[in-house]
């Protein structure tokens, strides 16, 4: 559930990056996201994530009065996507109930992390040291990368596998760079890519990969089939993805009013579908390849590993 495109970063990638002037900005009314989580207990979900930019209009008070409205009103587990937050809020939010916390760190090369995540005035940004103090307060933690961002090398692509790993990484999500033209890497690409023969392609087949080699580093974590690899291929993304290591696939319950202003990248899959389509629509393609659609909070297999233990 998208609840808010308003971002303060400004990052070289993303269509929701503050420097795009050209975007409809939006935040969701409390009223407005309860309608979408009760819908959500209607489908028989288990979990609801919250998403949004690095909004700092939604304040630490107003996350934790609606995660808490979340659980007491429904059974579900509470996922927040919200960016790099201070402590403060992390510790709150976790308090009033949420389960677990998404955080991607796109490239584990410092150097190329700089140069397409521009820092806010006097802040550092340390998302391995982020993921690690979310999983001292308790949070399920996510993380993931994207595949072919302009100077990836092959050796940076292996050091971010090896990180899933070393992170213990309960949701791993991954998939392709696309550029979106409202962005520095949307457009001089070429100027920015590794030498030649070093470059990781942006492509369909190598998230696959990236995808398989993520489920042996880590075998007990979540990975979704993500939409982004459904707007490489709408026919068959989702159901390759899952064929090839992902568990998890994330229907969306953001309102059609609200979806084609959260264009983190172009063409982006499904934004013309309402949740009862997309939920549609994902049970149709599980069932083609002869899965079967789960049910309960869908908690990691890898934290679920660690309280048994």
């Amino acid at each position: 559930l998208e609840i808010s495109n308003i971002c303060a970063r400004d990052c070289h990638y993303c269509g929701i990056r503050s420097g795009n002037d050209t975007l409809e900005r939006y935040r969701m009314p409390d009223d407005a996201i309860m309608a979408c989580v009760h819908e959500a207990v209607d489908y028989r979900y288990g979990t609801v994530v919250l998403q949004a930019g690095e909004d700092y209009g939604i304040t630490r008070e107003w996350m934790a009065g609606l995660v808490r409205r979340i659980k007491s009103e429904t059974g579900l587990a509470v996922t927040l996507s919200l960016g790099e937050r201070s402590d403060e809020d992390l510790v709150a939010w976790k308090e009033a109930g949420a389960d677990r916390y998404l955080v991607r760190f796109e490239t584990s090369n410092r150097e190329l992390y700089d140069r397409i995540h521009p820092p806010l005035p006097g802040i550092v940004s340390d998302r391995f040291a982020l993921l690690r103090r979310l999983r001292e307060i308790g949070y399920e933690i996510g993380s993931g990368v994207m595949i072919g961002i302009p100077g990836q090398t092959w050796k940076d692509l292996a050091d971010d596998i090896e990180a899933f790993r070393t992170l213990d990484l309960d949701m791993i999500g991954v998939g392709p760079f696309i550029p979106h033209q409202a962005t520095p890497l949307g457009y001089g690409i070429d100027q920015l890519r590794a030498p030649e023969g070093e470059q990781v392609p942006n492509t369909e087949l190598m998230t696959y990969k990236v995808i398989a080699l993520a489920r042996i580093a880590c075998p007990n974590a979540n990975i979704p089939s993500t939409t982004a690899l459904a707007t490489l291929n709408t026919p068959t993304g989702r159901e390759l993805g899952l064929s090839r290591g992902a568990n998890i696939v994330m229907p969306n319950l953001t309102p059609k009013k609200y979806r084609a202003m959260y264009e983190i990248y172009p063409a982006k899959a499904c934004i013309d579908e309402t949740a009862a389509d997309c939920r549609a629509c994902m049970h149709r393609r599980i069932i083609s390849i002869g899965r079967e659609v789960g049910s309960g909070h869908g908690d990691s297999p890898n934290r679920n590993k660690k309280r048994a233990a």
